[in-house]
């Protein structure tokens, strides 16, 4: 965990100040007694910083999201169990921590969403989420029933000495994300900020594990500031950090103060322990920070990188192996590698084929020497005729069938290399391609884990240009980046062959996708409908494939996996809606 950050405030007439640990901390989904040994870590390092009240994320204890783990009785035993061991190290602070709690009551799901209060060695008070989100990746309703949004339940007192004492308001997550005036649709009846303030909140805090998504966090801090200065209360708002399957947590944790100005920030995609002195009274005295604003492109590859780093030691990997084609997907995918894991880590595969380029083992060759990683070229050739001789006894081995074959030779001997020498095998397709099929089942889409594949082709170049750029030198060949992409299953293949170039598929993509747009709107934002019809087409008959590949990371507002739940066998065709009338 990084050095604390303390927060200087103003002169003035101040009744006096707390000082409150936010801990940003990366856990890991069910390893109880490693996330509460985390936990005592840093109180105990909350308490040499002389803070009075530490703040951890939401369900940081079991780690989020822990999905059916929570139907496990054991699971919420041990829970417990733990969370009297972190108790017993709170002598002179008071702590929240976000844990899963049994509901008591005989009507309503069986486990609340919840936050502890702990205090000398006890167990004080248990405060539980109000708004449960189910939608993108949540899925809280399928375990958790809401909190009453009432004080008994959301207000504390925090006390120093005496009777200096702050009310706090007790927020989770979503219980901030409710605001009429920024939120484009309202998703709760209630909106539990006001109602903290009229139960006599002082402070609002908000315990988070709210996933990465870029440019997500800006929207963040301006809906933050504008609930702190609406309500006239300071704002704490500590978050998650980490890599949990697909999703990734960019920490960025912070404080406003009651005039809605940000006054502490945390690291992103870091763990971190932020300290910031909160006065009684004159808050406006407080002291601005300026946050740099880290362009989405970087803020993607840290994602990809925290992301890839944290699913391998999570899932007990040390090492990954790629296969190396020479094109732009799996040198990005390297790079991330090599930048997650240490270059002696990783291992690169070229698997040059009867219609390989000569530049393609070339460049991969150059993206392995750039990036200090292990290389190995094996021709498939050989395994490709052996294949053809076989299969031809029974039929031809032309066309779509050919091409694929190609892909599977590959998929087997990456697997291969990931059996023999236990490292895990990173896809390399990106968003673009999965979204229209343009991959192949058992083939290149093998592997355990797919890094870029909420990534739009488009993005990918950005990123090995951003590469480039930051180590200020060639790490991704400048070939590999200016050439034309092409699979190289067929005789001077190039993906324009079969898609449209990837700045018009990449649009319509993000519109039908991720703004879920039909096709109609899509052709009156001036793309061509034969275009448009053939990318919809191609994206509704490929959910199959996606149903089967490895999980990716999540870094758009729409990835596919668990937060995009399509039907595979259905009969919805927008393309005959195109010309319907208004019903």
């Amino acid at each position: 965990m990084a050095a604390s950050l303390r927060l200087a405030v103003g002169n003035g007439p101040l009744n006096f100040r707390m000082r409150f640990a936010l801990v940003q901390m990366n856990p890991t989904v069910g390893d109880l007694a490693g996330n509460a040994g985390k936990i005592i870590a840093s109180i105990h390092r909350a308490k040499d910083a002389e803070a009075r009240v530490v703040l951890l994320p939401e369900l940081a204890l079991c780690g989020y999201p822990p999905k059916d783990l929570l139907l496990r009785g054991d699971f919420l035993d041990e829970q417990i169990r733990q969370l009297r061991r972190i108790a017993a190290e709170t002598d002179g602070l008071d702590v929240l921590v976000g844990y899963a709690e049994r509901n008591t009551a005989p009507v309503g799901r069986p486990l609340h969403n919840a936050a502890a209060l702990l205090r000398d060695g006890e167990i004080v008070s248990r405060h539980f989420k109000t708004l449960l989100p189910t939608y993108d990746v949540f899925d809280e309703s399928r375990y958790f029933e809401p909190g009453p949004n009432t004080p008994d339940n959301n207000v504390i007192d925090a006390c120093r000495t005496g009777d200096d004492c702050f009310t706090l308001g007790v927020t989770i997550c979503e219980d901030l994300w409710n605001d009429e005036r920024l939120i484009p649709r309202r998703l709760y009846h209630s909106n539990p900020l006001g109602d903290l303030k009229l139960a006599g909140a002082e402070l609002i805090v908000n315990l988070s594990a709210s996933p990465f998504v870029a440019g997500k966090h800006a929207f963040r801090r301006e809906l933050f500031a504008e609930q702190a200065k609406k309500h006239g209360v300071p704002l704490l708002y500590v978050n998650q950090v980490g890599g949990n399957d697909e999703l990734v947590f960019d920490g960025n944790s912070c404080a406003f103060d009651a005039n809605g100005k940000l006054i502490a920030h945390a690291k992103a995609f870091e763990d971190d322990l932020l300290v910031v002195d909160i006065p009684k009274v004159a808050a406006s005295l407080q002291t601005a920070v300026e946050h740099e604003e880290i362009p989405d492109v970087e803020s993607i590859r840290r994602a990809l990188v925290l992301g890839t780093r944290d699913y391998l030691h999570k899932c007990g990997f040390k090492k990954a192996v790629i296969g190396l084609s020479g094109g732009i997907d799996s040198a990005v995918v390297a790079a991330v590698a090599t930048e997650a894991l240490g270059e002696e880590n990783v291992e690169g595969v070229a698997m040059p084929s009867r219609y390989s380029s000569g530049h393609s083992v070339d460049d991969a060759r150059a993206l392995a020497e750039n990036l200090g990683i292990r290389f190995h070229v094996v021709p498939i050739k050989p395994m490709h005729d052996a294949f053809d001789a076989s299969l031809g006894e029974v039929f031809d081995v032309t066309g779509l069938t050919a091409e694929n074959l190609q892909a599977r030779i590959r998929g087997a001997t990456m697997m291969a290399f990931s059996n023999k020498t236990g490292a895990l095998l990173l896809t390399t397709g990106n968003k673009s391609e999965l979204a229209v099929g343009y991959c192949t089942l058992y083939g290149d889409m093998c592997g355990g884990l797919s890094v870029i594949s909420d990534v739009p082709k488009t993005d990918v170049y950005r990123l090995a240009r951003h590469y480039n750029n930051t180590a200020g030198r060639e790490v991704i060949p400048e070939n590999t980046i200016t050439k034309p992409p092409s699979a190289e299953l067929a005789p001077d293949q190039q993906d324009s062959d079969s898609l449209p170039d990837y700045d018009t598929l990449d649009a319509i993509l993000e519109r039908y996708i991720e703004l879920e747009e039909g096709p109609d709107t899509i052709v009156a934002a001036g793309y061509e409908r034969e275009v448009v019809e053939k990318v919809v087409k191609l994206v509704d008959r490929s959910e199959y494939k996606r149903r089967q590949a490895a999980p990716g990371l999540k870094v758009t507002s729409r990835a596919f996996g668990f937060g995009r739940r399509m039907p595979i066998a259905q009969r919805f065709d927008p393309l005959m809606t195109t010309t319907a009338k208004p019903i």
